[in-house]
């Protein structure tokens, strides 16, 4: 029996595309072993959002390298489908987006050729399994049962994006919008619901486009994921401003297992930065969408995306991002260095800013993010919040049982009881209940 260790990179998406593979594998009678065990396969599923995930996705092909010399190395996803160019000889088989389904038989075909090649020929076998992904227009079909997590499962219901962001080399690495059936992703959750998982997230890399190639949409599919019985909350992944019109909003505030819990990407509160992000609305647009979801929900967790250090962001421009974060008043805000990617229209823009005061900028926006949640999170205390429990934690000595709110917040309880995957309802009493 072979052994099998997987690593993943990057997203949500990335995760599920993992996990998949690992089942399909476990099926198949391979022994899944830990990353950091020696194994005769090592799957690294591979991400280039930025420079530093291109430098992870390569140290970690090394590093399996390293651990076992005579195993498999196998580079899949992102990185290997955008830098083509890049891959050496330490990688043995490439797999690349919308081929990950196949794992099992390019294993095995791939194992037949060394076999095949004579022993002084092996180490020469290589194989790439790369297609043209911006012309696949076939959704890549992969099925959990389980997850890593035993209380949330992360469900991919879409793949590419068609919305080319000046500064993205994602539409490159995943192509164009895929969706998946609405049939497809209802036997899933009701496959998760019977095997105990009581909440599940709906991810993709362009969620918001979910249907746009098949005559579908999100709001639908939300709606039939809701009548599913054993499912007890629906989260959505990362959202664009201009999905949220009011029919979506106001329809979302019926369903009860709803959580208020909503990601909107932002990546800049600057309207000049906007256009040249090629972003498609304005600030105001984006506060509008955010008050919207207030208006239909009670203290929702609004949550998002800000890059600092995009081509040519004045300290003014800078300066009005800042203070439209500090305007909307949001959950977290998830603060990113603006990281240059070749083959990206930003990438050659003038005005590069310089690491430094990228930096500078960074710190100041994640401590006004640090002030935004403390005191978003102090609106909870005296009032009792559903929690969905997850795992003991142990804290100055003492232990807690841990879940999260529907809004995302972690909280924990000083009891001994194993609460794990229940829905208990808990009085916020002080600070020291929310967990970080």
């Amino acid at each position: 029996m072979k052994k099998v260790a997987l690593h993943n990179l990057g997203c949500k998406v990335n995760a599920y595309e993992t996990e998949a593979m690992q089942e399909l594998l476990e099926k198949d009678g391979y022994e899944i072993v830990p990353f950091k065990e020696e194994a005769d396969i090592y799957i690294i599923n591979t991400c280039t959002v930025t420079n530093m995930a291109d430098r992870k996705s390569r140290q970690m092909l090394h590093r399996a390298r390293k651990m076992n010399p005579d195993a498999i190395v196998v580079a899949c996803g992102c990185y290997v489908q955008a830098r083509k160019e890049e891959l050496d000889d330490v990688i043995d088989i490439v797999v690349g987006n919308n081929r990950k389904k196949d794992i099992v038989t390019i294993l095995e075909t791939y194992m037949n050729e060394r076999k095949n090649a004579g022993q002084l020929q092996q180490t020469e076998v290589k194989s790439r399994e790369l297609t043209d992904i911006n012309h696949e227009k076939e959704y890549e079909e992969l099925h959990l049962s389980r997850t890593a997590e035993h209380t949330r499962a992360y469900i991919k219901v879409q793949d590419g994006c068609n919305q080319f962001c000046s500064y993205c080399i994602i539409p490159y690495a995943r192509g164009r919008v895929r969706s998946r059936s609405r049939q497809s992703v209802l036997e899933e959750v009701k496959g998760l619901a019977a095997n105990g998982y009581k909440e599940v997230v709906l991810t993709g890399i362009h969620l918001s486009s979910y249907g746009v190639d098949t005559g579908d949409d999100l709001l639908s599919l939300i709606l039939s994921i809701h009548e599913i019985e054993g499912i007890h909350r629906i989260r959505l992944g990362s959202l664009e401003p201009r999905i949220i019109t009011e029919e979506f909003a106001e329809t979302l505030s019926k369903l009860p297992k709803i959580c208020p819990h909503f990601h909107l990407s932002l990546q800049s509160g600057c309207d000049a930065t906007l256009k040249r992000m090629n972003r498609r609305y304005t600030a105001d647009e984006y506060y509008d969408k955010c008050m919207l979801l207030r208006k239909y929900f009670h203290n929702p967790a609004l949550t998002t995306d800000v890059i600092v250090g995009f081509p040519g962001e004045t300290e003014e421009e800078f300066a009005q991002s800042k203070a439209f974060v500090d305007k909307v008043n949001f959950y977290e805000t998830h603060v990113f260095k603006y990281s240059r990617r070749e083959g990206t229209k930003a990438a050659v823009m003038p005005d590069q800013v310089p690491d430094q005061i990228k930096t500078v900028r960074s710190a100041k926006l994640l401590e006004l993010s640090r002030q935004k949640q403390k005191a978003y999170e102090e609106t909870l205390i005296g009032t009792t919040q559903e929690v969905l429990m997850e795992e003991e934690t142990c804290v100055d000595g003492k232990v807690y049982q841990t879940g999260h709110t529907k809004e995302y917040v972690k909280v924990g309880m000083e009891v001994a009881e194993d609460l794990s995957n229940q829905l208990v309802n808990v009085q916020i009493e002080s600070h020291l209940q929310i967990m970080h």
